[in-house]
């Protein structure tokens, strides 16, 4: 494989899974013969518990933002703030708790640190406000029109784009997109979510009214597995996952070099067993799982 293309995963939990990423990160440094070389980690991305700004998934990580600023600053991993709520209003802009976020991870060098944003409205507030920030619009918009998509991808403020799932093998447009844009695409892999599914917006919309701390029932979802919650294996069979056969066969060779792995509101076990299919050489899998399963201080569910 060429030596220039590398795949850059971004990774879910950067508050919700610390404890995970305390014991991974080292053993990605120290131990990187266990792991892909045609890999890397872009980012890790998350929000602690209680933040108005967050989307996607209703926040549980816990609250000790500086010390996951301190573990992304010493293995030089860009943290990810996600702030993608699509319902914000002005009033909101001024949350203390998202604002002290941004202050601590705009200079967390020695890589940027950007946020995953859904409101113009709040992109606009953050480009004037942290301009040492990247930017990533959120797969919550739900483009699963290329048009659409090709529009996001086109506009300078974002440094990448995560389209919806669904446009993930519309490989007649993905191909033909200049390299440029290429380069900006963030495709999610390991969506479990009903490909037919007519009101992901919907649910995303009601995580945003339950961060604004807006009474509003739970939204019923109508997948024929919902009951089930997720699983990697039902993932696997989605028309829209991207294994890493995808990643090395069709992905790469095509330009593409960035994947999105979800997971913020699952347990460490789960998130694990991702970082061991996307990231981890067969033969080291039972090594890394005993080096992680085995440390008595993390609680593993």
């Amino acid at each position: 494989m060429d030596k220039i293309m590398k795949a850059y995963y971004h990774l879910p939990g950067l508050f919700e899974f610390y404890d995970l990423y305390a014991l991974f990160l080292p053993l990605f440094r120290e131990h990187r013969e266990y792991f892909y070389d045609w890999c890397e980690i872009g980012s890790v991305y998350g929000a602690p518990a209680d933040c108005l700004w967050g989307g996607g998934r209703v926040g549980f990580g816990e609250d000790r933002p500086i010390e996951v600023a301190a573990l992304m600053r010493e293995y030089g991993v860009s943290a990810r703030l996600t702030f993608s709520n699509s319902l914000l209003r002005e009033e909101h802009l001024s949350d203390a708790k998202c604002n002290a976020l941004c202050r601590l991870f705009e200079h967390n060098s020695p890589v940027p640190s950007g946020v995953i944003v859904a409101s113009d409205l709040l992109l606009s507030y953050l480009r004037e406000k942290y301009p040492a920030l990247y930017f990533v619009s959120s797969t919550t918009k739900v483009l699963t029109e290329f048009d659409h998509f090709e529009e996001e991808l086109s506009r300078p403020e974002f440094s990448y784009v995560v389209p919806d799932f669904r446009l993930n093998r519309a490989f007649d447009r993905l191909n033909a997109l200049p390299e440029t844009l290429k380069r900006k695409v963030e495709f999610l892999c390991n969506e479990c979510c009903w490909f037919s599914c007519p009101d992901r917006k919907a649910c995303y919309e009601n995580v945003s009214r339950k961060n604004l701390g807006e009474g509003c029932p739970d939204h019923v979802c109508a997948s024929p597995t919902a009951r089930r919650g997720y699983r990697f294996s039902d993932a696997m069979q989605n028309p829209g996952f991207i294994g890493i056969d995808d990643i090395l066969n069709t992905y790469l060779p095509g330009g593409f070099s960035h994947f999105k792995i979800e997971g913020r509101s699952l347990g460490s076990a789960l998130i694990l067993e991702f970082l061991l299919y996307y990231m981890t050489k067969p033969e080291y899998q039972l090594k890394v799982r005993e080096e992680i399963y085995l440390d008595s201080s993390l609680d593993l569910f």
